[in-house]
């Protein structure tokens, strides 16, 4: 397995925290995406469009903390408790399978592992426990 990070979700503020948290810990966005980027994302509101939909900023030795913010207008809402994810980065499909299976077992998917449009293989869900996963492996990243 290749890593462990938090991931963070924000009511329209992502931008603004990161922003913060990188005049704290220093270096520079790995990846800065807006909603309006993704595939129809030209058919949101201009408000909507602007918020992000992921960012990572790299953090001392191989940490990454990475975040979003939440849409209401995609069903999302976000409330304390619910407000962050752990994300695995596996090696393989295989790897990210295995995980995300046993992971769920009990629990909920949220979305299933599938190819995503970023180049990625890609799944959330919350287990039996209510924490909310993400599995990613990056095709970028095969060994």
């Amino acid at each position: 397995m290749a890593a462990i990070n938090p991931y963070l979700n924000f009511e329209g503020q992502t931008e603004e925290a990161f922003n913060f948290y990188k005049s704290v810990f220093g270096g520079e966005f790995q990846v800065i995406q807006r909603f309006k980027d993704m595939p129809e994302g030209d058919k949101m509101s201009a408000e909507d469009g602007n918020k992000i939909m992921h960012v990572s900023l790299p953090i001392g030795n191989g940490n990454v903390l990475m975040g979003t913010d939440t849409l209401e207008s995609m069903g999302q809402k976000l409330n304390v408790g619910n407000n962050f994810s752990i994300s695995v980065s596996t090696d393989s499909e295989a790897e990210s399978d295995q995980i995300f299976n046993a992971l769920v077992a009990g629990g909920e998917v949220v979305m299933p592992l599938e190819k995503a449009f970023w180049g990625a293989y890609f799944g959330m869900l919350t287990d039996r426990f209510g924490i909310q996963w993400l599995v990613n492996f990056d095709y970028g990243k095969e060994k």
